[in-house]
């Protein structure tokens, strides 16, 4: 036998009561789980007063780039994230072709950079999954980005698709697909994703669900319009016959402060129906996304050249400004902005680096500047690639989503930026210490479980998200005493506390605390 822990408390991921077992290791699968004292292997860890858990599943990752272009990906493992869900919110980088490419990597450069002499060596979906093949830290799986996949068979336009780019969109979704990949993103308001109406989504949704996919849409409001915006994605699943995962499900702006009950009575009433609905929530208040995605989506029709000739004009900056602070744009999420709950954490240019860890209102007032030009002023200084933090979110309906029957984690975490999101190295952890030992929102077994099984059961793979014979021995070893988050706003690159070990199929990717050199993950390709 390659490994055994030793005298664990197993949580095994299933919601059951914890148990103490010896777990057996060989070739990257657990093949056994005894009482204790009962196996030897080549390697012993000694797991005494450390609970041994599945690896946790991130439901929702921006780690497309970052995950080939920075192989050691500490913020993840170091978390006990043994699997990532990346191609989110409908923009990622396959498939492709040259001039797709070349967009994407401007418009999407404050979720991921843009890295100087990277090799983009890949085109398609299955090129792609075989470059993480190569060696990567995690596991992956991808979803193909339904705003990437409009990009390349429609183009820029704010307009219907024709029935042939329909159809070419369906074919290339399909092969995608069969390729390996889990299902289908969007990304609502963002462009030019967001310019596809109820029925393209459907009949995109149709082919994923004929495979055996699931629909992950970033849906087209978290703000005014927000349950109108989660009913249109049931409805594209009842239609489509497609299952459902809503994407970091909450309700914010001030306008739905404690209205996450609404959102769970649509959801349960849609359960009930049938349907096949999961979420996943990240255990912060702050979201984070490009500062150029409040724009209204006419600002970026035709991409981002056209979108900084408009930033340029003075007559169409003030038509932007309108639609920003005074009607809401769709950007914004139906909400009209308020500058002071906008703070600058990420910038491509040295010379902007002033700006990080400021709201736009306080920045702007330093530069002698109205807050709408200022905002403009710096998009167009950083070409669209800039990133923000959005003081948005409530307490309240945190915590009641996360309790939820079918709710799993995913961090939406940007790994780039002076000052990212500390949920891309906090979230895990954060739902253990905080939440679980802190607060008691959730229970231990509980919320394991939403974090493993119930998050692979979504993605179909029998083989990840539990502690049992057969299953890949994706594991972390936490101390429930002790585990937390350390990353903060303003530090937010500080690694977990209380997670000594982490193994990914079977190899150690953390090891007493520390990252080893080892990258064992792969692309995982959905089960047909």
């Amino acid at each position: 036998m390659d490994a055994v822990v030793r005298g664990a408390r197993v949580v095994d991921g299933d919601g059951g009561p914890s148990y103490r077992a010896d777990v057996g290791i060989e070739g990257g699968v657990i093949t056994e789980i005894t009482a204790p004292g009962r196996l030897r292997g080549r390697r012993d860890l000694d797991a005494d007063g450390l609970v041994l858990a599945p690896g946790f599943i991130d439901m929702h990752a921006h780690s497309d780039l970052q995950l080939l272009a920075n192989p050691d990906h500490t913020a993840k493992v170091s978390q006990g994230v043994t699997l990532e869900v990346i191609g989110q919110d409908g923009l990622s980088y396959a498939p492709v072709d040259d001039e797709t490419l070349a967009t994407l990597r401007t418009q999407i450069a404050g979720w991921n950079d843009d890295p100087p002499g990277f090799d983009w060596n890949w085109r398609s979906v299955a090129e792609y999954l075989d470059r993480l093949d190569a060696g990567i830290a995690t596991n992956a799986a991808y979803l193909v980005p339904q705003g990437t996949l409009r990009l390349l068979c429609v183009g820029y336009d704010d307009r219907d698709a024709t029935d042939a780019e329909l159809d070419r969109m369906r074919e290339v979704l399909a092969r995608s697909l069969d390729e390996g990949a889990f299902g289908m993103s969007s990304g609502l308001t963002y462009t030019p994703g967001m310019y596809a109406d109820t029925d393209e989504l459907v009949a995109l949704c149709e082919v994923v669900a004929e495979r055996g996919g699931y629909y992950s849409p970033h849906h087209r409001s978290y703000g005014a319009s927000a349950l109108a915006a989660y009913a249109e994605m049931i409805e594209v699943s009842r239609r489509s016959g497609c299952p459902l995962h809503l994407a970091h499900a909450t309700m914010n702006f001030s306008v739905n402060r404690g209205r996450a009950a609404d959102l769970l009575s649509m959801v349960d009433a849609a359960l009930d129906e049938g349907c096949d609905i999961t979420l996943d929530t990240y255990p912060y208040l702050p979201g984070s996304t490009s500062l150029h995605a409040l724009l209204p989506s006419w600002a970026m029709a035709g991409g981002v050249e056209a979108t900084l000739a408009r930033l340029r004009d003075p007559q169409q900056r003030e038509r932007i400004r309108v639609a920003l602070e005074e009607e809401g744009s769709d950007g914004c999420h139906g909400v009209p902005v308020e500058w002071d709950t906008i703070e600058i954490n990420g910038v491509r240019r040295e010379d902007n680096g002033h700006l990080v860890g400021r709201t736009v209102a306080e920045s702007a007032r330093a530069a002698g500047k109205a807050p709408a030009e200022h905002y403009f002023d710096v998009l167009v200084s950083e070409e669209l690639g800039s990133s923000c933090l959005m003081h948005v979110g409530h307490e309240e309906n945190v915590r009641a989503i996360m309790r939820h029957r079918v709710h799993t984690a995913g961090s939406d975490g940007l790994l780039v930026g002076a000052r990212p999101h500390p949920r891309a190295w906090g979230t895990f952890p954060r739902y253990l210490g905080h939440y679980v030992r802190e607060l008691g929102v959730l229970g231990l077994e509980e919320c394991v479980q939403h974090m493993t099984s119930r998050a692979a059961d979504r993605l179909g793979l029998a083989d990840r998200g539990r502690i049992r014979p057969g299953c890949a021995a994706d594991l972390v070893l936490f101390d429930p005493d002790t585990v937390a988050d350390t990353a903060t706003f303003d530090d937010p690159r500080r690694q977990a506390v209380g997670i000594p070990h982490v193994l990914v199929n079977g190899v150690p990717v953390i090891e007493d605390g520390h990252r080893t050199d080892a990258l064992p993950g792969r692309a995982l390709r959905k089960p047909r």
